[in-house]
């Protein structure tokens, strides 16, 4: 059983006290939510679906639902008249939900009434009140959606690892000025990060994937980070030093003593990152034809 220390307990209470000043004043515990006819969920599912529609399995991914809960929403919407639930007309495996025209003008009425609520909570402040509130709660949104991202190991080959890979791709392209060609490259091919030679892992905030990792895991050779990007919209989250330590402790569990990486020149950013997480410089151990800097990390077999 883990013990907590004095501050993880002061913490704690902290973010219960803020959970309950937070749902008591934007009124979640009522059943008409901002007066309407309907509860929260309902309401959030609306908002949620917006004027495109939505993929259910991506809104039920988005909003971290179960599916017999979000069925349940949609059922409740759709009695009302106020979205349509149908299968693509290509995969029925797929549904997708949209709102009628009813279902806009609740929504449009949600968004009015949002903008009400949100306005009463800043016009008793002062004008370095009402800024230190929104600076507060920008930060709050960051660190909760950092909280919020997932790390899964997935196939190379896998939708959402193939995004990834193309971002990364088209960024480095755009970035280095030789351009890149995977292909040229010493891991053309992404396959090669599958078990039993690698890993490669796949970030996701509400469902979206935001970046990825691999892993080499070569037979007898020091392990190899490859292929490690966060989408733009993501950076600041911490998720480049959460990629690493994932990494390394995977890394450690295989039995490697040694985590190994290189990269660009163009890359600066990266590379105080790697200096950060206790990677230092070291001599050329390969030849790729991208890299002006490699990297190498001892592990030991417990650093916590």
């Amino acid at each position: 059983m883990s013990r907590r220390t004095q501050t993880d307990t002061g913490q704690i209470e902290q973010v219960r006290r803020f959970n309950r000043t937070v749902t008591e004043r934007v009124g979640v515990l009522h059943d008409h939510y901002l007066g309407g006819d309907r509860p929260v969920g309902e309401a959030r599912l609306l908002w949620e679906i917006g004027e495109r529609g939505q993929d259910v399995r991506r809104l039920r991914e988005r909003l971290g639902l179960d599916s017999g809960y979000v069925s349940r929403l949609l059922r409740a919407l759709a009695a009302d008249g106020l979205v349509t639930v149908e299968p693509l007309p290509e995969d029925r495996r797929v549904r997708t939900v949209r709102l009628t025209g009813a279902g806009r003008a609740e929504r449009a009425l949600l968004d009015d009434r949002s903008d009400a609520l949100a306005g009463s909570l800043l016009e008793p402040l002062n004008t370095a009140q009402r800024a230190r509130l929104v600076a507060a709660m920008a930060e709050v949104d960051r660190l909760l959606t950092a909280a919020t991202v997932t790390l899964d190991a997935v196939d190379p080959d896998q939708p959402d690892a193939r995004y990834c890979l193309r971002s990364y791709v088209t960024e480095l392209q755009e970035s280095f000025d030789t351009g890149f060609d995977p292909a040229l490259s010493l891991l053309p091919d992404a396959g090669g990060l599958r078990p039993p030679h690698g890993l490669f892992l796949v970030a996701r905030a509400h469902g979206e994937p935001v970046g990825c990792a691999g892993l080499k895991l070569p037979p007898g050779a020091p392990a190899e980070i490859k292929r490690m990007w966060v989408a733009p919209a993501a950076r600041g989250l911490g998720l480049g030093r959460r990629f690493l330590a994932e990494l390394e402790e995977r890394a450690r569990r295989h039995g490697c003593a040694v985590l190994r990486l290189d990269t660009n020149k163009a890359l600066a950013a990266a590379q105080g990152l790697y200096r950060s997480c206790g990677f230092a410089e070291v001599p050329a151990f390969n030849d790729e034809p991208y890299a002006h800097h490699w990297f190498e990390k001892r592990l030991g077999e417990d650093e916590s």
